[in-house]
Protein backbone atom coordinates (compact mmCIF):
# COMPACT_ATOMS: atom_id res chain seq x y z
CA UNK A 1 0.00 0.00 0.00
CA UNK A 2 1.60 3.29 -1.18
CA UNK A 3 2.10 6.37 0.94
CA UNK A 4 0.82 9.78 -0.26
CA UNK A 5 2.13 13.08 1.10
CA UNK A 6 -0.96 15.07 2.14
CA UNK A 7 0.82 18.41 1.48
CA UNK A 8 1.73 17.62 -2.13
CA UNK A 9 -1.54 18.96 -3.54
CA UNK A 10 -1.32 22.34 -1.78
CA UNK A 11 1.50 23.82 -3.97
CA UNK A 12 2.31 26.37 -1.27
CA UNK A 13 4.43 28.90 -3.20
CA UNK A 14 5.18 26.08 -5.61
CA UNK A 15 5.79 26.21 -9.33
CA UNK A 16 2.25 27.16 -10.35
CA UNK A 17 1.98 29.95 -7.79
CA UNK A 18 5.38 31.41 -8.70
CA UNK A 19 4.52 31.25 -12.40
CA UNK A 20 1.26 33.11 -11.76
CA UNK A 21 3.06 35.82 -9.75
CA UNK A 22 5.67 36.21 -12.49
CA UNK A 23 3.02 36.60 -15.21
CA UNK A 24 1.16 39.23 -13.18
CA UNK A 25 4.34 41.19 -12.49
CA UNK A 26 5.35 41.07 -16.16
CA UNK A 27 1.90 42.31 -17.20
CA UNK A 28 2.04 45.25 -14.76
CA UNK A 29 5.55 46.28 -15.88
CA UNK A 30 4.56 46.05 -19.56
CA UNK A 31 1.45 48.16 -18.94
CA UNK A 32 3.47 50.84 -17.15
CA UNK A 33 6.03 50.92 -19.97
CA UNK A 34 3.31 51.40 -22.56
CA UNK A 35 1.73 54.23 -20.55
CA UNK A 36 5.05 56.03 -20.08
CA UNK A 37 6.08 55.38 -23.69
CA UNK A 38 2.85 56.84 -25.00
CA UNK A 39 3.07 59.91 -22.79
CA UNK A 40 6.65 60.52 -23.86
CA UNK A 41 5.74 60.49 -27.52
CA UNK A 42 2.59 62.53 -27.02
CA UNK A 43 4.64 65.11 -25.17
CA UNK A 44 6.96 65.54 -28.11
CA UNK A 45 4.17 65.58 -30.66
CA UNK A 46 5.77 62.84 -32.71
CA UNK A 47 3.71 62.48 -35.84
CA UNK A 48 5.25 59.71 -37.84
CA UNK A 49 3.59 56.40 -38.63
CA UNK A 50 4.71 53.10 -40.04
CA UNK A 51 3.22 50.98 -42.78
CA UNK A 52 4.83 47.95 -44.35
CA UNK A 53 8.00 48.74 -42.44
CA UNK A 54 8.40 52.25 -43.90
CA UNK A 55 7.84 55.65 -42.35
CA UNK A 56 4.88 57.47 -43.88
CA UNK A 57 5.82 60.93 -42.72
CA UNK A 58 8.93 62.49 -44.21
CA UNK A 59 11.31 63.06 -41.31
CA UNK A 60 13.24 65.73 -43.21
CA UNK A 61 10.77 68.37 -42.12
CA UNK A 62 8.20 68.08 -44.91
CA UNK A 63 5.29 65.91 -43.92
CA UNK A 64 2.61 64.21 -46.02
CA UNK A 65 -0.70 65.95 -45.66
CA UNK A 66 -4.26 65.20 -46.77
CA UNK A 67 -6.36 67.76 -48.60
CA UNK A 68 -7.77 69.06 -45.32
CA UNK A 69 -4.33 69.63 -43.85
CA UNK A 70 -4.15 66.62 -41.55
CA UNK A 71 -1.22 64.26 -41.54
CA UNK A 72 -1.86 61.11 -43.56
CA UNK A 73 -2.02 57.89 -41.59
CA UNK A 74 -1.78 54.36 -42.93
CA UNK A 75 -4.90 52.35 -43.62
CA UNK A 76 -3.79 49.06 -42.07
CA UNK A 77 -4.44 48.25 -38.42
CA UNK A 78 -0.72 48.36 -37.57
CA UNK A 79 -0.42 52.08 -38.35
CA UNK A 80 0.37 54.27 -35.34
CA UNK A 81 -0.11 58.02 -35.07
CA UNK A 82 -0.46 60.47 -32.22
CA UNK A 83 -1.32 64.03 -33.17
CA UNK A 84 -2.44 65.99 -36.21
CA UNK A 85 -0.93 69.31 -37.28
CA UNK A 86 -1.86 71.88 -39.88
CA UNK A 87 1.72 71.92 -41.15
CA UNK A 88 5.34 72.25 -40.00
CA UNK A 89 5.51 74.11 -36.71
CA UNK A 90 6.96 77.59 -36.50
CA UNK A 91 10.57 77.86 -35.36
CA UNK A 92 9.77 79.90 -32.24
CA UNK A 93 6.66 77.96 -31.21
CA UNK A 94 6.59 76.55 -27.69
CA UNK A 95 6.64 72.99 -29.00
CA UNK A 96 9.70 73.61 -31.18
CA UNK A 97 11.56 75.31 -28.35
CA UNK A 98 10.96 72.16 -26.28
CA UNK A 99 12.04 69.84 -29.09
CA UNK A 100 15.27 71.76 -29.67
CA UNK A 101 15.96 71.75 -25.95
CA UNK A 102 15.50 67.96 -25.93
CA UNK A 103 18.63 67.71 -28.08
CA UNK A 104 20.62 70.57 -26.56
CA UNK A 105 20.20 69.14 -23.05
CA UNK A 106 22.13 66.02 -24.09
CA UNK A 107 25.62 67.22 -23.25
CA UNK A 108 27.52 64.07 -24.25
CA UNK A 109 26.58 61.34 -26.70
CA UNK A 110 26.78 58.61 -24.05
CA UNK A 111 23.94 60.24 -22.07
CA UNK A 112 21.27 58.69 -24.30
CA UNK A 113 20.77 55.57 -26.33
CA UNK A 114 21.24 55.95 -30.06
CA UNK A 115 17.57 55.17 -30.71
CA UNK A 116 16.54 57.85 -28.22
CA UNK A 117 18.71 60.43 -30.00
CA UNK A 118 17.16 59.40 -33.33
CA UNK A 119 13.66 59.81 -31.88
CA UNK A 120 14.47 63.30 -30.64
CA UNK A 121 15.94 64.23 -34.01
CA UNK A 122 12.92 62.89 -35.90
CA UNK A 123 10.58 64.80 -33.62
CA UNK A 124 12.45 68.02 -34.36
CA UNK A 125 11.82 67.60 -38.09
CA UNK A 126 8.24 68.79 -37.65
CA UNK A 127 9.66 72.25 -36.95
CA UNK A 128 10.77 74.83 -39.47
CA UNK A 129 14.47 75.71 -39.27
CA UNK A 130 15.67 79.29 -39.03
CA UNK A 131 19.15 80.67 -38.65
CA UNK A 132 19.78 82.20 -35.24
CA UNK A 133 21.93 85.16 -36.25
CA UNK A 134 23.05 85.86 -32.69
CA UNK A 135 24.19 82.27 -32.07
CA UNK A 136 25.80 82.00 -35.51
CA UNK A 137 27.77 85.23 -35.09
CA UNK A 138 28.88 84.22 -31.60
CA UNK A 139 30.12 80.88 -32.94
CA UNK A 140 31.86 82.63 -35.84
CA UNK A 141 33.63 84.95 -33.40
CA UNK A 142 34.85 81.98 -31.39
CA UNK A 143 36.25 80.31 -34.51
CA UNK A 144 37.82 83.56 -35.64
CA UNK A 145 39.79 83.81 -32.41
CA UNK A 146 41.01 80.21 -32.42
CA UNK A 147 41.37 79.35 -36.10
CA UNK A 148 40.95 82.34 -38.48
CA UNK A 149 40.00 80.58 -41.71
CA UNK A 150 40.01 83.75 -43.87
CA UNK A 151 43.72 84.19 -43.21
CA UNK A 152 44.98 80.67 -42.50
CA UNK A 153 42.75 78.03 -44.11
CA UNK A 154 45.44 77.27 -46.66
CA UNK A 155 48.99 78.36 -47.39
CA UNK A 156 49.33 81.66 -49.22
CA UNK A 157 52.25 83.88 -50.15
CA UNK A 158 51.14 86.19 -47.34
CA UNK A 159 50.94 83.71 -44.46
CA UNK A 160 53.80 81.51 -45.70
CA UNK A 161 56.52 83.81 -47.12
CA UNK A 162 59.49 82.67 -49.16
CA UNK A 163 62.05 80.99 -46.91
CA UNK A 164 59.52 79.90 -44.28
CA UNK A 165 60.40 76.76 -42.34
CA UNK A 166 56.94 75.24 -42.22
CA UNK A 167 56.23 72.74 -39.46
CA UNK A 168 54.07 69.73 -40.27
CA UNK A 169 50.78 69.13 -38.46
CA UNK A 170 51.61 65.61 -37.22
CA UNK A 171 55.33 65.16 -37.83
CA UNK A 172 56.16 68.08 -35.57
CA UNK A 173 59.88 67.39 -35.81
CA UNK A 174 59.71 67.66 -39.59
CA UNK A 175 60.20 71.01 -41.32
CA UNK A 176 59.54 71.88 -44.96
CA UNK A 177 61.59 74.72 -46.40
CA UNK A 178 59.50 76.94 -48.69
CA UNK A 179 61.71 77.53 -51.70
CA UNK A 180 60.96 79.65 -54.76
CA UNK A 181 59.33 76.80 -56.71
CA UNK A 182 56.88 75.91 -53.94
CA UNK A 183 56.26 79.55 -53.03
CA UNK A 184 55.04 80.27 -56.57
CA UNK A 185 52.38 77.56 -56.18
CA UNK A 186 50.72 79.45 -53.34
CA UNK A 187 48.00 82.03 -54.08
CA UNK A 188 48.84 85.65 -53.39
CA UNK A 189 45.64 86.49 -51.56
CA UNK A 190 43.81 84.95 -48.58
CA UNK A 191 40.98 82.50 -49.02
CA UNK A 192 38.13 84.97 -48.74
CA UNK A 193 39.21 86.80 -51.92
CA UNK A 194 39.90 83.77 -54.09
CA UNK A 195 36.69 82.09 -55.13
CA UNK A 196 33.86 82.57 -52.65
CA UNK A 197 30.68 83.06 -54.65
CA UNK A 198 27.08 83.43 -53.52
CA UNK A 199 27.00 79.67 -52.98
CA UNK A 200 29.94 77.39 -52.28
CA UNK A 201 29.58 73.62 -52.67
CA UNK A 202 32.31 71.28 -51.46
CA UNK A 203 32.81 67.51 -51.65
CA UNK A 204 35.33 65.31 -49.88
CA UNK A 205 37.81 62.76 -51.25
CA UNK A 206 36.86 62.49 -54.93
CA UNK A 207 33.36 61.00 -54.57
CA UNK A 208 31.65 59.96 -57.81
CA UNK A 209 29.10 62.47 -59.13
CA UNK A 210 28.12 60.64 -62.30
CA UNK A 211 24.53 60.35 -63.51
CA UNK A 212 24.14 57.20 -61.39
CA UNK A 213 24.42 59.34 -58.24
CA UNK A 214 22.75 62.47 -59.57
CA UNK A 215 19.82 62.26 -57.16
CA UNK A 216 22.20 61.75 -54.22
CA UNK A 217 24.67 64.60 -54.66
CA UNK A 218 23.60 66.76 -57.57
CA UNK A 219 26.19 68.27 -59.91
CA UNK A 220 27.45 71.39 -58.11
CA UNK A 221 31.00 71.31 -56.76
CA UNK A 222 33.24 74.32 -56.17
CA UNK A 223 35.86 72.66 -53.96
CA UNK A 224 36.91 69.00 -53.90
CA UNK A 225 39.31 67.65 -51.30
CA UNK A 226 41.72 64.84 -52.10
CA UNK A 227 43.29 62.62 -49.47
CA UNK A 228 46.87 61.81 -50.62
CA UNK A 229 46.28 58.19 -49.61
CA UNK A 230 43.73 57.96 -52.43
CA UNK A 231 46.34 59.16 -54.92
CA UNK A 232 48.82 56.64 -53.53
CA UNK A 233 46.43 53.68 -53.65
CA UNK A 234 44.41 54.39 -56.79
CA UNK A 235 46.90 56.30 -58.91
CA UNK A 236 50.29 54.92 -57.80
CA UNK A 237 51.50 58.26 -56.40
CA UNK A 238 51.26 59.76 -59.92
CA UNK A 239 54.73 58.38 -60.61
CA UNK A 240 53.71 56.69 -63.88
CA UNK A 241 50.40 57.34 -65.64
CA UNK A 242 48.86 60.68 -64.73
CA UNK A 243 46.00 61.01 -67.18
CA UNK A 244 43.60 58.70 -65.26
CA UNK A 245 43.86 61.04 -62.28
CA UNK A 246 43.41 64.09 -64.49
CA UNK A 247 40.32 62.50 -66.07
CA UNK A 248 38.78 61.92 -62.64
CA UNK A 249 39.25 65.57 -61.72
CA UNK A 250 37.58 66.70 -64.94
CA UNK A 251 34.29 65.34 -63.65
CA UNK A 252 34.34 68.26 -61.22
CA UNK A 253 34.97 70.72 -64.07
CA UNK A 254 36.53 73.89 -62.62
CA UNK A 255 36.33 72.94 -58.95
CA UNK A 256 39.37 73.91 -56.90
CA UNK A 257 41.42 71.04 -55.44
CA UNK A 258 42.34 71.14 -51.75
CA UNK A 259 44.95 68.81 -50.20
CA UNK A 260 46.64 68.33 -46.78
CA UNK A 261 50.15 68.53 -48.23
CA UNK A 262 51.71 69.42 -44.89
CA UNK A 263 49.82 66.99 -42.67
CA UNK A 264 52.89 64.73 -42.57
CA UNK A 265 56.04 64.25 -44.62
CA UNK A 266 54.51 61.44 -46.71
CA UNK A 267 51.80 63.72 -48.06
CA UNK A 268 54.00 66.47 -49.45
CA UNK A 269 55.50 65.02 -52.62
CA UNK A 270 52.30 63.41 -53.89
CA UNK A 271 50.30 66.60 -53.17
CA UNK A 272 52.77 68.74 -55.10
CA UNK A 273 52.54 66.31 -58.03
CA UNK A 274 48.83 67.11 -58.28
CA UNK A 275 49.76 70.70 -59.13
CA UNK A 276 52.26 69.50 -61.74
CA UNK A 277 49.68 67.18 -63.34
CA UNK A 278 47.10 69.95 -63.73
CA UNK A 279 49.74 72.30 -65.11
CA UNK A 280 50.91 69.67 -67.63
CA UNK A 281 47.36 69.27 -68.95
CA UNK A 282 46.80 73.05 -68.88
CA UNK A 283 43.88 72.69 -66.50
CA UNK A 284 42.16 75.78 -65.11
CA UNK A 285 41.57 74.08 -61.77
CA UNK A 286 43.36 75.74 -58.87
CA UNK A 287 45.27 73.73 -56.26
CA UNK A 288 45.41 74.77 -52.60
CA UNK A 289 47.10 73.24 -49.57
CA UNK A 290 45.70 73.28 -46.04
CA UNK A 291 47.86 75.34 -43.72
CA UNK A 292 49.15 72.94 -41.03
CA UNK A 293 48.67 75.48 -38.24
CA UNK A 294 45.02 75.90 -39.20
CA UNK A 295 44.51 72.13 -38.98
CA UNK A 296 46.19 72.05 -35.57
CA UNK A 297 44.01 74.88 -34.26
CA UNK A 298 40.79 73.32 -35.57
CA UNK A 299 41.66 69.95 -34.03
CA UNK A 300 42.35 71.60 -30.68
CA UNK A 301 39.06 73.45 -30.77
CA UNK A 302 36.98 70.35 -31.47
CA UNK A 303 38.88 68.34 -28.89
CA UNK A 304 37.54 70.84 -26.39
CA UNK A 305 34.03 70.12 -27.71
CA UNK A 306 34.37 66.39 -27.04
CA UNK A 307 35.58 65.17 -30.45
CA UNK A 308 38.33 62.83 -29.28
CA UNK A 309 40.03 61.13 -32.20
CA UNK A 310 43.42 60.66 -33.77
CA UNK A 311 42.29 63.03 -36.51
CA UNK A 312 39.12 64.97 -37.20
CA UNK A 313 37.45 64.29 -40.54
CA UNK A 314 37.94 66.41 -43.64
CA UNK A 315 34.23 67.13 -43.54
CA UNK A 316 34.50 68.68 -40.09
CA UNK A 317 37.45 70.80 -41.23
CA UNK A 318 35.45 72.15 -44.17
CA UNK A 319 32.36 72.79 -42.04
CA UNK A 320 34.49 74.71 -39.54
CA UNK A 321 35.92 76.85 -42.33
CA UNK A 322 32.49 77.41 -43.88
CA UNK A 323 31.08 78.63 -40.57
CA UNK A 324 33.63 81.46 -40.67
CA UNK A 325 33.50 82.18 -44.40
CA UNK A 326 29.81 81.77 -45.28
CA UNK A 327 26.69 83.58 -44.15
CA UNK A 328 24.66 80.36 -43.90
CA UNK A 329 25.79 76.72 -43.86
CA UNK A 330 23.75 73.65 -44.92
CA UNK A 331 25.05 70.09 -44.56
CA UNK A 332 24.00 67.23 -46.82
CA UNK A 333 25.11 63.63 -46.43
CA UNK A 334 26.61 64.12 -42.96
CA UNK A 335 25.55 61.09 -40.92
CA UNK A 336 27.89 58.77 -39.02
CA UNK A 337 25.63 56.05 -37.71
CA UNK A 338 24.99 52.61 -39.27
CA UNK A 339 21.26 53.37 -39.39
CA UNK A 340 19.40 56.42 -40.61
CA UNK A 341 17.05 58.22 -38.18
CA UNK A 342 14.27 55.82 -39.18
CA UNK A 343 16.28 52.79 -38.10
CA UNK A 344 17.09 51.59 -41.62
CA UNK A 345 20.64 50.34 -42.16
CA UNK A 346 22.65 52.46 -44.60
CA UNK A 347 26.13 52.36 -46.14
CA UNK A 348 28.96 54.54 -44.85
CA UNK A 349 29.13 56.50 -48.13
CA UNK A 350 26.44 56.85 -50.76
CA UNK A 351 28.72 55.07 -53.25
CA UNK A 352 30.36 52.38 -51.05
CA UNK A 353 30.52 51.00 -47.52
CA UNK A 354 34.23 51.49 -46.84
CA UNK A 355 34.64 52.67 -43.27
CA UNK A 356 37.56 54.61 -41.74
CA UNK A 357 40.15 52.81 -39.67
CA UNK A 358 38.84 52.05 -36.17
CA UNK A 359 39.72 54.83 -33.75
CA UNK A 360 41.02 57.17 -36.46
CA UNK A 361 37.96 59.43 -36.63
CA UNK A 362 35.17 60.13 -34.14
CA UNK A 363 32.34 60.54 -36.63
CA UNK A 364 29.42 60.06 -34.19
CA UNK A 365 30.80 62.82 -31.95
CA UNK A 366 31.16 65.10 -34.97
CA UNK A 367 27.56 64.53 -36.07
CA UNK A 368 26.37 64.95 -32.47
CA UNK A 369 27.93 68.44 -32.47
CA UNK A 370 26.25 69.22 -35.80
CA UNK A 371 22.85 68.24 -34.36
CA UNK A 372 23.50 70.60 -31.45
CA UNK A 373 24.41 73.43 -33.83
CA UNK A 374 21.31 72.70 -35.93
CA UNK A 375 19.17 72.96 -32.78
CA UNK A 376 20.80 76.29 -31.91
CA UNK A 377 20.26 77.70 -35.42
CA UNK A 378 23.98 77.88 -36.27
CA UNK A 379 23.80 75.58 -39.30
CA UNK A 380 21.25 73.27 -40.85
CA UNK A 381 21.66 69.51 -41.10
CA UNK A 382 19.67 67.81 -43.89
CA UNK A 383 19.14 64.09 -43.31
CA UNK A 384 16.29 63.41 -45.69
CA UNK A 385 15.86 62.40 -49.30
CA UNK A 386 16.88 65.06 -51.82
CA UNK A 387 13.90 66.24 -53.85
CA UNK A 388 15.82 67.95 -56.63
CA UNK A 389 19.20 67.81 -58.38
Amino acid sequence: MGYTDPSSSRDLLGNRTLLFIFICAFAVVTLLQQILYGRNYLKRGLQFSWQNGEELANWTGTFNFTDDGAVKSGSDTGTRYFEFYEGPLEYNSTKCLELRQDIIEVKVLSMVKQTELFDRWKSLQMCKWEMNVTEANLFKSTLSRCCNAPAFLFTTQKNTPLGTKLKYEVDTSGIFHINQEIFKMFPKVPHGSVHLHNQLHSTCNLPPISEKYLTDVGVKTDVVTVNPSIITERFHKLEKWRKPFYDVLQVYENASVLLPAFYNTRNTDVSIRVKYVLDDFESQQAVYYFHPQYLINVSRYWLGQGVRAKRISTGLILVTAALELCEEVHLFGFWAFPMNPSGIFITHHYYDNVKPRPGFHAMPSEIFNFLHMHSKGILRVHTGTCSCC
